[in-house]
């Protein structure tokens, strides 16, 4: 097969990289390298800020309804080529084509929300705050702000990021994954064909090299980040160092809490659905089950096992599979060090996906659904995150200790009860904690008007993405105490201290 050369996008265009440094872009699905994507100098990465910089003070100055219209626009370009983006995407990471459709439909739905842009940014105002005085506050755009995104959701997270802050009048510019560039620079095009000024969105393909041009220059006044956990401490920390704001989203260890009265076909489809779906390359898959009570694990676990037989695996162009192959090799072998780890430290495994092989495919990065039981604490299966299609079964003795295990982990991204007890979920989802929480729900992914962010060390910031947060997180609020002199005198100005009756009026406490 022929390999492409990808590009930056840079002030409308595609720019070719000038570092003479590349990532290979793999077909998960057969294991050969299909593209090369290049890796951004420090001088690239500079000049794509100079540019989003100057183009961000043209953009600013459209009025927030203005820009909304571009993004409906792009948002019907996007839904018109949804098959095309979908494929391309599902090409470079291997999940199914309707996981795709997914992927990006939910990045579409931020899309959505941004565009009551104009409500959304109004600010606050207050007549008659002291005598003769109003108060009033704006928001205003920061000016150029970035995104570092993952390669599982190539989509939908740079829409999560990008629509809120380009409605609120910013320059974007994104630092895709190496691993699955080109949906990101397909939306770019799509951002320009929808109206979007030159410059204004912005890609640039990098490795720590460009990350740390982002962090650093001055011009860039927030970063909103997805990834692991070290990586997002990292940014984190180095941005508020450099004065930045950051949104930094980490790793996950999400539980789903099994009591004895829930449904438990139920809760098996459900399981298999968010262990395994997208071969589980998802910060919000369910990777524990927490079953309360002897009978209840063994139920569940039996149920499971049969379910996971009936999985279909295959390539992620085949509209039968339930889920398609990892991302690239060493995601795989990865997943596959932490299966040796969990029977080297004890576990149960009660289904083995290490040997599956897809017939014709065999070059492909697969594995198959993997099953644990009698998981403990202190294994490695447990405590870190795999990122891969497999699912650990924790015997919990009663809901006090079922509901301590995801309060104590180090991660607090998601978590669901199964239950058919009002009492018992509502006291879980008052107690537990974690950021969010699914009642019934095996994966609690909040609607696109809602926040999505995890606490601990799944997430660090004081602002979640979409929802409201995202427009506080783009934008500054500007407060404006105002009085326009009339000739009035001191003296006649009742309750207000008047520090100087040609200026201002400070208005008294009380």
């Amino acid at each position: 097969m022929s390999i492409r050369e990808l590009t930056h996008f840079v002030g409308g265009k595609h720019v070719s990289g000038t570092s003479g440094r590349f990532a290979d872009v793999f077909d998960p699905n057969t294991g050969e390298v299909q593209a090369r994507v290049p890796l951004a100098t420090r001088a690239e990465v500079e000049n794509v800020i100079a540019d989003a910089e100057i183009a961000q003070k043209e953009w600013a100055s459209w009025n927030p309804q203005k820009r909304a219209r571009v993004l409906m626009r792009f948002l019907q370009l996007a839904q018109d080529n949804m098959d095309e983006l979908a494929r391309l995407l599902s090409s470079e990471h291997g999940k199914t084509i309707p996981d795709a459709k997914g992927d990006i439909q939910r990045g579409l739905e931020v899309v959505e929300v941004a565009l009551g842009a104009p409500h959304l940014l109004k600010g606050e105002f207050t007549e008659s705050a002291g005598a003769g005085i109003d108060v009033y506050s704006m928001r205003q755009p920061l000016g150029v702000v970035a995104g570092i995104t993952p390669f599982n959701f190539p989509a939908m997270i740079p829409l999560w990021k990008a629509a809120p802050a380009l409605v609120s009048g910013n320059a974007f510019v994104l630092k895709p994954s190496e691993r699955d560039p080109s949906v990101p620079l397909r939306l770019a095009e799509l951002f320009l064909e929808a109206g979007l000024p030159a410059g204004v969105f912005n890609v640039v393909n990098g490795d720590k090299e460009a990350v740390d041009v982002l962090l650093d220059d001055p011009r860039v006044k927030a970063l909103g980040f997805v990834g692991s956990t070290p990586i997002a401490q990292y940014i984190y920390e180095t941005a508020a160092k450099n004065g930045k704001r950051a949104q930094c989203f980490g790793g996950a260890k999400n539980h789903a809490v099994i009591m004895p009265d829930a449904d438990l076909d139920q809760v098996a489809d459900a399981l298999v659905g968010a262990a395994y779906g997208s071969a589980g390359e998802r910060c919000m898959a369910l990777s524990v089950a927490v079953p309360v009570g002897e009978e209840t694990a063994d139920r569940l676990v039996a149920k499971l096992r049969e379910r996971i037989a009936e999985l279909r695996i295959g390539t992620s162009f085949d509209e039968k599979a339930d889920f398609g192959p990892l991302v690239t090799a060493a995601a795989r072998d990865r997943v596959h060090g932490y299966i040796a780890k969990g029977v080297e430290e004890g576990a149960e495994l009660v289904v083995d996906g290490r040997g599956f092989v897809l017939e014709g495919n065999e070059g492909g990065f697969f594995s198959g659904a993997t099953l644990f039981d009698r998981v403990t604490t202190d294994m490695s299966i447990y405590k870190e995150e795999i990122f891969g299609p497999v699912l650990t079964v924790v015997r919990a003795r009663d809901y006090e200790e079922a509901l301590r295990l995801p309060s104590e982990h180090e991660y607090g991204n998601g978590v669901a009860i199964f239950t058919r007890d009002g009492d018992t979920a509502r006291d879980f989802t008052t107690r537990v904690q974690v950021g969010m929480v699914g009642v019934n729900v095996p994966i609690p992914v909040p609607i696109a008007y809602y926040t999505f962010g995890g606490w601990k060390a799944s997430g660090f910031g004081d602002l979640n993405q979409h929802g409201a947060d995202a427009f506080r997180f783009y934008t500054k609020t500007k407060t404006v105490t105002q009085r326009w002199p009339s000739g009035v005198k001191e003296g006649d100005i009742e309750g207000a201290h008047v520090a100087d009756t040609d200026h201002f009026v400070i208005p008294t406490m009380d």
